[in-house]
């Protein structure tokens, strides 16, 4: 791939990143208890990081600069701890929390409002060059250390529990908890925030 056209990705990618900046800073602040402050989040969120540096990496990899794609995605893992193969698509205001651990697969999809905790695998099940991992619609939730398998659907507002594994698809709205994952709730009413009374194994 010429340096031209590296060079040419890398300015798209500034101009597009400058232009998600700000949404992914609110959306996480409000999604962290632990932090009130964009500056704070900006300067000390890995997961925050490595969301930036793969909008980077992914524009880098559409426009056929796949070397230095991956080597971009490399060096975040490193820094952050967080792995998204720069072939992911990630939507809009996506908030990884403390973010250690997470790994997404290359042909991953992932939707708008979607909040992951640490140690969340988005992973394959085929070793074949084709849709493998997961899709995650608007609003989903994957609570810490929870595996999401293969070539499956997460409907929009999904929740996933702490360490469940889930090979088969989640329906909008519904809570999926356990080994394997069962459906615990498709009433339409999934709130994090109160699950813990209802459902502790959802509780992340």
């Amino acid at each position: 791939m010429p340096i031209r056209s590296t060079l040419g990705a890398l300015a798209r990618a500034a101009g597009d990143l400058a232009a998600h900046v700000r949404e992914d800073l609110d959306a996480a602040v409000s999604r962290d208890p632990a932090t009130d402050s964009r500056l704070e989040m900006a300067l000390a969120s890995p997961g925050l990081h490595a969301v930036w540096t793969h909008r980077v990496s992914h524009a880098l990899w559409t426009s056929g600069s796949r070397l230095p794609a991956r080597l971009l995605s490399q060096a975040a893992r490193a820094a952050t701890g967080v792995e998204i193969h720069p072939g992911a698509r990630i939507g809009r205001r996506f908030f990884i929390d403390h973010g250690m651990g997470v790994v997404v697969g290359e042909t991953a999809e992932v939707g708008d409002d979607v909040m992951l905790y640490h140690g969340v695998t988005l992973g394959g099940r085929s070793m074949e060059s084709v849709k493998r991992h997961p899709t995650l619609g608007d609003g989903v939730t994957i609570g810490a250390g929870a595996k999401v398998l293969g070539d499956i659907v997460l409907g929009h507002g999904a929740q996933v529990g702490a360490n469940a594994v889930v090979t088969k698809d989640v329906p909008s709205m519904a809570v999926a908890t356990g080994i394997p994952a069962k459906i615990r709730r498709t009433d339409g009413t999934v709130d994090p925030q109160h699950a813990l009374y209802d459902e502790p194994a959802l509780w992340i």
